[in-house]
């Protein structure tokens, strides 16, 4: 490690402000920005914690939506949303191993926007809405690539609101060694329509499989996917999987995804 200042600010305004210095950055539960800075791929002046905002921790469910704010924890989002949206907690309830899951939080796994991580699935399965101190974003128009959102400088993660749908499972085929999605499939069954995502697999971070959402508002059960696959050609190819391993991956996913919904 290296020297650096560290606030801990109690208010968003407060942590904005903090966050104007030049070369600030902002630290949620610090499981991706801790070993970065350990190995000095980044090397900020100052952090800036925001944990320590009780607005940022606060989790309601109204009117069909829950709503978690930004600094929740996974554990905690596991246990908030076990009676009202099952799928999300267990997939919170799954994240890495103890440790990180009572240290990591959702606006931090967010804003890093892993391309293996699995709230990406979660709030573009489920159309979320990622609330900041400046607006709200749509899921998707919020995922861009590749570690890439739509955030700006300056801009904080406050709450994610997750409509919460009739029915929606999440299976991760995991990579043992840490824990993040090989592949990992989100179905969500909506009256307006049925949401699938998929994590882990693609070049370009989470995305939306469109043919399986439209074979899935048809019929919703697994057999709907028959014949249907990904397009091998864009997934990830490295030491773990082949681009048709992962294409692959992806089909049988969703139909798990589809049966345990169901």
């Amino acid at each position: 490690m290296y020297e650096f200042e560290f606030e801990k600010p109690s208010t968003v305004a407060e942590a904005v402000a903090a966050l104007a210095d030049e070369d600030a950055q902002a630290l949620g539960g610090g499981q991706t920005l801790i070993p970065t800075l350990k190995q000095r791929l980044a090397m900020p002046s100052k952090l800036v914690s925001l944990t320590g905002i009780p607005q940022l921790k606060e989790i309601s469910d109204n009117d069909g939506v829950l709503t978690i704010g930004g600094a929740v924890t996974h554990a905690a989002v596991a246990e908030a949303a076990a009676g009202s949206y099952p799928a999300l907690a267990d997939l919170a309830g799954h994240i890495g191993d103890p440790a990180v899951r009572n240290r990591g939080t959702i606006g931090g796994s967010l804003a890093n926007n892993d391309p293996a991580a699995c709230y990406p699935a979660a709030a573009l399965g489920s159309g979320a809405t990622i609330v900041t101190n400046r607006r709200e974003i749509t899921a998707d128009e919020y995922f861009q690539g590749l570690f890439e959102t739509a955030l700006e400088e300056g801009e904080i993660i406050t709450a994610v609101r997750f409509p919460v749908p009739e029915k929606a499972s999440y299976q991760k085929f995991l990579q043992p060694a840490s824990r993040f999605a090989l592949v990992g499939v989100f179905v969500a069954k909506y009256a307006a329509g049925v949401r699938v995502a998929v994590t882990g697999a693609s070049e370009e971070g989470v995305f939306r499989w469109a043919e399986a959402e439209a074979a899935l508002d048809a019929d919703f059960a697994p057999g709907a996917l028959d014949g249907l696959s990904v397009d091998a050609a864009g997934m990830i190819g490295d030491l773990h999987g082949t681009k048709e391993y992962r294409a692959h991956l992806a089909g049988v996913m969703a139909k798990r995804a589809v049966a345990a919904a169901r």
